[in-house]
């Protein structure tokens, strides 16, 4: 008896990069058991051939569609756009990272094999069309980063970093599930398209939808690090390694933006009403916070983690607008909002070095007379998280405000640009430092010339990109299109 395979086969084809990443997690796990220190880089080449390869699974399938699973995992154009642009960004961390690792004895197999878990958690985040397999993908993602965060072990503010996000790590993903489980009494099914369905037809009002909603919206709040739920954000960006701290802080972004329009636009979004009042608190309170309490900081890790909390609070602003414009331009300000957070990750990195963490703001002084082409790459960062045009940053907050006063919400986006003025100052202080003060450092870069490139790229693509705003604006709102 021959048992034809093909209709198997075909049927796993949307899900073939994950699978792909995960078997290659699985296959550097046991290739690291047989290298010596020497050969180290093997385990970070294999992570980075992975990232490729994967690229190149999902653009032979780019937008093709299907499901897999008993429909509980999707291939769409949203799906494959942000599995892209999360490929880049992890290729990009791991380049920065590998002298980072090296100096500090933390360049071992395991750093790359959780990055490829946490990657394959975010893919299936990206592709989730079950409540089951959204929360899957967000624990695979969640455990890797509790475990890179504990990766330095001999480091007291590390293990208290990892403490500090796993029980709130873990009571985010308790409330979150808590919400799932009511809104599954509500409707009667897990699948985000028949809940979708079932909400379409039963009272906006229902009590047990809206407290599932409440604790949805409380544990998404958690992941995304918005006010009032970000209490873990500035000490597990503080605490943990920097290169764990530059991983953290950007591809994960992408995936919690995939969270948000899978579960609240893709499942909820009859309940916009409901929802949006929530965003609206958490986006005010979020840019707030983050702005003013940022002006205090030392410590540039811990500015940027505040930095984090008001773009996030600019991210809500796109979605809670609820059309597609409002979701287009968030995906894009997260986009641009990760590129940024890349770069500026990647210059704490660069001014490190064996026995020295350059994560104070004192330590950027007088980078212009050290190294001016590396000066001006960090102020082109910061004039782009400012805002300030004509960079990338400028154009995404002006598309979220856009799509703010087109939803009628003309006060939320006065309130948003006054709050934004507030945050330059701070971006504007990290210029200051670099031009007009004396150097209080004098030793040499030690990053290798890979890392100066990438980082010289990464910084430059938020000016040179300006001219194709309008195409990455129509690709992310065909992406959006997409969403069942």
């Amino acid at each position: 008896m021959i048992i034809d395979m093909n209709p198997f086969l075909n049927s796993l084809a949307p899900a073939l990069p994950e699978i792909f990443v995960f078997s290659m997690a699985c296959a550097i796990l046991m290739t690291d058991l047989f290298l010596s220190e020497k050969r180290r880089f093997v385990s970070c080449g294999l992570a980075l051939i992975t990232m490729v390869g994967a690229a190149l699974f999902t653009l032979a399938n780019f937008g093709a569609g299907g499901v897999a699973f008993n429909g509980m995992f999707v291939g769409d154009a949203l799906a494959d756009t942000l599995k892209l642009a999360i490929y880049l960004i992890v290729f990009f961390v791991l380049i920065y990272s590998r002298d980072y690792l090296h100096s500090r004895a933390m360049y071992k197999g395991e750093y790359f094999v959780l990055a490829l878990f946490g990657v394959t958690g975010m893919m299936i985040m990206a592709s989730a069309a079950h409540f089951l397999t959204l929360y899957l993908g967000l624990e695979l993602l969640s455990l890797s980063l509790y475990a890179m965060v504990a990766f330095q072990r001999d480091s007291v503010p590390a293990t208290e970093a990892a403490m500090k996000y796993f029980v709130l790590g873990a009571l985010a993903s308790g409330m979150l599930l808590y919400g799932m489980s009511m809104l599954y009494g509500a409707t009667g099914s897990l699948d985000i398209g028949t809940v979708r369905k079932a909400i379409g037809v039963m009272s906006p009002d229902n009590m047990i939808l809206i407290f599932g909603l409440v604790f949805v919206i409380v544990g998404l709040g958690f992941k995304l690090g918005a006010v009032p739920f970000h209490m873990w954000l500035p000490d597990v960006y503080h605490g943990a390694p920097t290169a764990v701290t530059l991983y953290l802080g950007s591809a994960p972004k992408l995936a919690a933006f995939a969270l948000f329009m899978r579960l609240l636009v893709g499942g909820l979004e009859d309940l916009a009403p409901h929802w949006q009042q929530m965003l609206t608190i958490m986006a005010i309170l979020s840019l707030a916070a983050g702005n003013i309490i940022a002006i205090a900081q030392t410590n540039i890790k811990r500015m940027l983690a505040y930095s984090t909390i008001a773009h996030m609070g600019f991210f809500l602003l796109g979605i809670l607008a609820a059309g597609p414009n409002g979701y287009a331009s968030a995906m894009f300000y997260m986009l641009i909002y990760v590129v940024m957070s890349l770069g500026a990750f990647g210059m704490v990195i660069l001014l490190s070095r064996q026995g020295f963490e350059a994560d104070n703001l004192d330590d950027f002084k007088g980078l212009n007379q050290r190294s001016p082409w590396f000066a001006f790459l960090m102020l082109l960062l910061m004039f782009s998280m400012a805002g300030v045009p004509p960079t990338a940053g400028f154009y995404a907050k002006l598309l979220v405000i856009q799509a703010v006063i087109d939803a009628g919400f003309l006060w939320l986006a006065a309130v948003a640009v006054l709050f934004s003025v507030i945050g330059a100052y701070y971006y504007l202080r990290v210029v200051k430092l670099m031009y007009f003060d004396r150097p209080t450092d004098s030793a040499p870069f030690q990053a290798g010339a890979d890392m100066r490139a990438l980082l010289s790229v990464n910084a430059l693509a938020l000016l040179l990109i300006t001219p194709w705003i309008g195409t990455l604006m129509n690709i992310c709102a065909r992406a959006i299109g997409t969403l069942a």
